[in-house]
């Protein structure tokens, strides 16, 4: 004897691979446009023992073999250095200052020069209030680097994206500038 429910069960079976085909060949990834682009310099002046007056970040952790007012060798490894380096419009280190870069980087890599990178761009201008948070590893021998937007507050309230560094400039170990592009994906 039949069983009364294998007709039901073929049926659904036959809807539920039918949807399941349809929905995965009718399905597009919608082309990603950026909701918000902006462009901002921001300048690291490390401590070197002798410049403190115009230092904006400082060594506060290094190997056993290393020292504060140094960087390590090789490659910087072990490194960690605070920050609070003033954001520019353009590559000037003159130019009036329209936020601040608040954060940390660390030399993780032995072999070849790579940092990791957690900080905020704090705003506090006529064009813009609140901050954007970034997080990500820092391949510093790629002319490109793509790092995180992980939220933010005020005109960057819930923000996320993505921010393309590029070193604009450096001198040595003392002076570097970052060129940072940032596409925002996710605007409220």
């Amino acid at each position: 004897m039949a069983n009364p429910r294998t007709p039901w069960a073929a049926l659904f079976l036959c809807l539920l691979i039918s949807a399941s085909t349809t929905i995965s060949h009718s399905w597009k990834p919608r082309p990603r446009t950026p909701c918000r682009e902006l462009v901002f310099y921001f300048h690291d002046i490390l401590y070197n023992g002798q410049n403190y007056n115009n230092a904006t970040a400082a060594i506060i952790g290094s190997p056993q073999w290393g020292n504060k007012t140094a960087m390590a060798v090789p490659f910087n490894f072990g490194d960690m250095v605070v920050f609070d380096d003033p954001i520019t419009l353009d590559n000037n280190l003159h130019s009036p200052p329209v936020g601040r870069a608040q954060g940390m980087y660390f030399y993780d890599q032995k072999s070849i020069y790579g940092a990791w990178l957690g900080f905020s761009f704090l705003f506090n201008s006529t064009e813009h209030v609140g901050t954007l948070n970034f997080a990500g590893a820092d391949p510093l021998m790629n002319k490109t680097r793509d790092i995180s937007v992980i939220g933010g507050t005020g005109d960057f309230f819930m923000a996320r994206g993505i921010a393309t560094l590029q070193t604009d400039a450096f001198e040595g170990d003392v002076y570097f500038r970052l060129r940072v592009d940032i596409k925002l994906y996710e605007c409220w």
